[in-house]
């Protein structure tokens, strides 16, 4: 069924476009996930691949009435074994894509950054949250908040420069970045001030490239110009944003999950740095979320596959 919609319909309407590339999903064994998989290819934004317990796979799909005969199913034992094989498939150049089904993030996790048989690169991974939220003009980028827990200063330049690259490839040529922290002047004993006034700086001297950077900057004063002018900050960032850095895992993860249920914004998740772009939703997610980061991984892939860029 296609979301007309869809609070992500622009970025639906160009993956829809583009054709569907495989999906390698690991152990879509809940509603959700399973779902999820379904929805993307009847949208013709992917071909999935499904890897799970063949008998487990084919009692949900019975009762949810779904044919699963017209999808590649790869039969494993467990949950473990789903995510390394979906994996191989993603390291083999069988999949352009790769889906996080119904198991934990870290045994997905731990599959896709196994330093022999994953899919890692020089790059840190990270994830990032686009968000949808109705009291902003366009989508919120948030990162990272499922990924690295305590991300020093090197590790934030890879997690900004791997959102600023999704921005580009979803058609936004010089995001603005906010790094955000619980004020916005420097002071020594806070360290996420200090990260903040050293990723500007590796930006004036190409260390970050594709974006305008700006920080350290509360959050009312990252989101609000009226909150940044009552401050005196004059900046080209503030109250105009497109990528919100948090300074790490536990404030991202609670800054999203406000917008998601106090806001009530639409999300989607991504995982940028591997070898192919990762769907990494939680396991309460709904299929529309799940369909919306498939989109979003799938411009990813198409770009990939345009700059020669195909594992």
């Amino acid at each position: 069924m296609i979301h007309d919609t869809h609070a992500f319909d622009d970025i639906l309407q160009q993956a829809r476009q583009l054709g569907a590339l495989p999906m390698a999903v690991a152990h879509p064994c809940s509603r959700e996930s399973l779902l999820g998989a379904v929805e993307a290819a009847d949208n013709g934004i992917a071909t999935p691949i499904l890897v799970a317990p063949q008998a487990r796979l084919q009692k949900l799909a019975d009762e949810l009435e779904i044919d699963i005969r017209r999808f590649e199913c790869i039969d494993v034992e467990h949950s473990h074994a789903a995510a390394a094989r979906a994996v191989q498939l993603a390291r083999d150049g069988y999949a352009d894509i790769l889906m996080k089904g119904s198991l934990h993030t870290d045994e997905f996790m731990s599959a896709a950054l196994a330093r022999d048989t994953g899919i890692r690169t020089d790059r840190r991974i990270s994830h990032v949250w686009v968000m949808k939220v109705e009291s902003y003009p366009r989508y919120l980028f948030i990162t990272d908040a499922a990924v690295n827990i305590e991300p020093d200063l090197i590790t934030k330049r890879d997690i900004c420069q791997n959102a600023i690259d999704l921005t580009h490839a979803l058609g936004i040529p010089c995001p603005k970045v906010a790094i955000l922290a619980a004020v916005e002047t420097i002071n020594p004993d806070m360290r996420s001030t200090l990260d903040a006034a050293a990723l500007c700086k590796m930006a004036d001297r190409g260390q970050i490239t594709g974006a305008i950077l700006d920080g350290p900057l509360a959050f009312d004063n990252a989101i609000s110009k009226e909150a940044a002018e009552s401050k005196g900050i004059v900046s080209s960032v503030a109250g105009d944003p497109d990528i919100l850095l948090v300074p790490d895992l536990e404030a991202g993860n609670m800054l999203g999950k406000q917008l998601t249920y106090l806001a009530q914004a639409a999300s989607a998740g991504i995982v940028m740095g591997a070898r192919v772009p990762m769907v990494l939703t939680s396991r309460a997610d709904d299929a529309s979320g799940r369909l919306a980061s498939s989109a979003i991984a799938s411009l990813l892939a198409h770009q990939k596959r345009r700059q020669g860029g195909r594992p």
